[in-house]
């Protein structure tokens, strides 16, 4: 208990809180220096996660793709091509185009006359709108489910069997099934022919093509229907195709009485044999096409499509002899007459596409080095070394502003929120003033750039003879500048030695191509810093500024109980003092009382 100035009259509360404000001086110091760590620590990060990106794209730089993008132009629409970093400049004249074709197959006719089948409802329950009724009943193999036994949650007078096309008189061997119903069991015969309204106490009405068991009497809750097996229909077909390599791709399918048209086409669809298959109930037509245009198919095999199963072959009605396309493409390339398996091939790096039939014209395909694309990668880089070093000079040569501490929760409480934004960005300027990693970073990538490439074997070895030198300005801090036209020439003239500019891979730096040393330079420059300013992988143990973080609140923790025991102190200090001024005040009462009494 706490006495707050009942017998002084004093405001102990804020005489002891003024106290503390003097006392939390040094405490403000330290959480101070602790934010100027953190911000530093920051800093340092967003840095180098800018120097992560340059290297990173320093590694793209050092690649041949990146200088050896291909140009391809065509005279004709009717035949396009793509080519590989690796295809030489050429031109190609291709004619007498055949274009491949792919191999379909289809049939219509098999629903009887004035009837429909409904895509989404089940074969089995509509088996008798096929013409092939002979066919279509053969097809059928039935297979024994075994029924668990089914509790009744919920009152009810229907319940589902896991299977539908149904053969009734299956049900359990004598076409009965058993519920025990509050401890009874009770026997109900199943009916197929009956209608609900003409239900028995002792009947239950089975839907064959759903499964639906429906009583006459609602079944209590908490009832059992007792396991039993039932025969339900099935069916299976199968379908081969050919893979490019003349292999025989089969696949057999295997799908309940419940399954519909749309299920069929849905199968085959998602099956390895490369086909879509579509069925138009409006027209009863089906079609079966090959997603790959030429011929695959082996000397023995009848078809590019071949199909097994009864279903197919007899119900649906489709047969090899009716294939349609399935042929090889034929063209003619700088003279030469050659035959394809596909409308797209390759030759020497180059992919040719053939859109059309083309018969008495030509189409001329030019292969060049695609001189923009070079250009645009060089130009990006150049960019991006200039953003990098911007910033880094940026944060080098901040001013710093030493009366701009960080503030403290009670500085913050007046001030605005703008006011607060302007306060922190003097106090987080010039963290990183003249630091010394960073200086010798830049100073490195600069020396970098400076530096000839020792034996070189086209034309340049330095990147001033490409159209890339340092700015005369130098309030820029080394940017570089880009003479566009000299850098097109020089990749026109000299590709290759450009490329080798960048990318050249000696066993020092000076025989190594510009990107490849500033991706080493850099790398040293980001492992320099992850020891100073950690990464989001390293504990504060781990780099140098999380130890000092670490070091400020331990001692944060430590000056933290010292406050508490000179406030405790503090307290009791004053609590004595009101307690010796309670008790002169009661011993005044009593003289004064006693002179009172005596006079």
């Amino acid at each position: 208990m706490r006495i707050s100035g009942f017998a002084s009259g004093m405001d102990i509360d804020q005489m002891v809180s003024d106290l503390m404000k003097a006392e939390r001086m040094p405490m403000n110091k330290f959480t101070q220096q602790k934010q100027l760590l953190e911000w530093k620590r920051d800093d340092y990060r967003d840095l180098n996660k800018l120097l992560t990106d340059f290297r990173n794209l320093s590694f793209d730089m050092t690649l041949q793709r990146t200088y050896s993008q291909k140009q391809v132009t065509s005279s004709n629409t009717k035949v396009s091509a793509i080519a590989s970093s690796t295809a030489a400049n050429a031109s190609y004249t291709i004619s007498d185009v055949t274009v491949a074709t792919a191999a379909s197959n289809s049939t219509s006719g098999f629903v009887t006359s004035g009837q429909t089948l409904e895509s989404s409802k089940g074969l089995w329950e509509q088996r008798s709108k096929f013409t092939s009724g002979d066919a279509m009943s053969n097809m059928w193999t039935t297979k024994t489910v075994t029924q668990d036994d089914i509790t009744i949650a919920a009152e009810t007078n229907s319940i589902k069997l896991a299977k539908g096309a149904i053969d009734a008189a299956s049900i359990n061997g004598n076409g009965e099934i058993t519920v025990n119903i509050g401890g009874i069991d009770k026997v109900f015969t199943v009916t197929t022919d009956t209608s609900e309204a003409d239900l028995t106490d002792s009947q239950v009405l089975l839907d064959e093509n759903t499964g639906i068991l429906t009583f006459k009497d609602p079944i209590a809750t908490g009832s059992t229907v007792k396991g039993f097996n039932y025969d339900h229909f099935a069916f299976e077909f199968s379908m081969t195709t050919y893979n490019q390599l003349g292999e025989a791709v089969d696949e057999t399918f295997s799908l309940d009485g419940t399954a519909s048209m749309e299920d069929v086409m849905s199968k085959i669809n998602a099956s390895k044999l490369g086909v879509t298959a579509f069925y138009d109930e409006q027209s009863n037509t089906m079609m079966v096409t090959k997603r790959e245009a030429g011929t695959f198919k082996g000397a023995s095999a009848t078809a590019e499509i071949e199909f097994g199963g009864l279903f197919l072959t007899s119900v649906v009605g489709l047969n090899e002899t009716n294939e349609q396309g399935g042929t090889a493409a034929q063209v003619t390339i700088n003279g030469v007459t050659t035959t394809r398996n596909s409308n797209t091939f390759s030759v020497n790096g180059v992919t040719f596409t053939l859109n059309q039939n083309m018969s008495g014209e030509s189409a001329v395909i030019s292969v060049n080095n695609d001189t923009d694309k070079t250009f645009d990668a060089i130009k990006n880089y150049v960019e991006k070394y200039n953003e990098l070093i911007t910033k880094i000079n940026e944060k080098t040569s901040q001013a710093v502003y030493r009366d701009y501490k960080p503030l403290t929760n009670e500085e913050r409480e007046p001030l605005s929120e703008k006011q607060i934004e302007q306060w922190e960005e003097k106090a987080k300027s010039g963290l990183l003033k003249n630091d010394s990693i960073l200086t010798s970073g830049i100073g490195q990538l600069r020396s970098n750039f400076y530096e000839p490439l020792s034996g070189a074997t086209g034309a340049f070895n330095q990147l001033a003879q490409i159209g890339i030198s340092t700015s005369a300005n130098y309030r820029d801090g080394g940017k570089l500048v880009i003479n566009e036209v000299k850098l097109r020439e020089a990749i026109q003239k000299d590709s290759a030695s450009v490329m080798e500019l960048f990318t050249a891979n000696g066993a020092d730096s000076s025989s190594q191509g510009l990107a490849r040393r500033l991706r080493e330079s850099v790398g040293t420059t980001i492992q320099q810093i992850e020891a100073r300013a950690g990464n989001s992988m390293r504990t504060n143990q781990q780099f140098t500024i999380g130890r000092e973080l670490l070091n400020v609140d331990k001692r944060i923790s430590t000056f933290e109980m010292r406050l508490q025991q000179k406030e405790a102190r503090y307290w009791r200090q004053f609590t004595a003092m009101e307690k010796a001024i309670n008790v002169s005040n009661q011993q005044s009462m009593q003289l004064m009382s006693q002179f009172y009494n005596n006079g």
